[in-house]
């Protein structure tokens, strides 16, 4: 890749870009749980409503999208407001190049700015060996990122005729001592 790669704020008009990159991880890949393809409109209120409070950013390289990270509430809940769960996806075609560190570091500086200070991730896991859904490639990229995991639920997923695990990732970027938490809206 020649072209240098940008990281800037997502907006409604990337919607389509966005679920290009998305969608092969939801019909190809146990990588996510979802299991239809959302409709443009669909993904692009998710974007709208994740934006009114979290950072959504993407990579860029020559005018064309690769990648995107966005940050979610861990619960809806006013005592969780110090920490986020973090949703990070790649272009097939650039996946192995760094974007996903470049996203998830960008995305970590802004959260810290809000005050989040315990990051979440939530990962698919498998045990089979050459499972053709699944290769634990997240599990190996948050581990590299500084995560931890601090849960594992057995077989609570069913995709592909087949379950799956999920691990529960935390990393903590902060002490957590009650600073209130700062809307996205309010620092960009």
């Amino acid at each position: 890749m020649n072209d240098k790669i940008i990281i800037r704020l997502a907006g409604l008009n990337d919607a389509q870009s966005l679920l290009n990159i998305y969608a092969p991880y939801i019909t190809d890949t146990a990588v996510t749980f979802e299991c239809e393809v959302p409709a443009l409109e669909e993904f692009k209120k998710r974007i709208a409503k994740t934006l009114e409070r979290y950072p959504y950013l993407v990579a860029e390289t020559g005018g064309q999208i690769i990648g995107y990270v966005y940050a979610s509430p861990l619960k809806n809940r006013r005592a969780y407001d110090n920490s986020a769960e973090l949703s990070v996806y790649a272009d097939k075609n650039h996946k192995g190049q760094g974007i996903g560190r470049l996203l998830y570091s960008a995305v970590e500086d802004i959260l810290m700015h809000q005050n989040i200070t315990n990051l979440y991730a939530c990962v698919a896991y498998t045990d089979r060996k050459n499972d053709e859904y699944l290769n634990n490639s997240s599990l190996a990229f948050h581990e590299r990122m500084g995560f931890k995991t601090v849960g594992h639920f057995n077989d609570c997923s069913f995709k592909f005729g087949r379950p799956y695990d999920v691990l529960w990732m935390e990393k903590i970027i902060s002490a957590n001592t009650g600073r209130a938490f700062v809307p996205f809206s309010e620092i960009k």
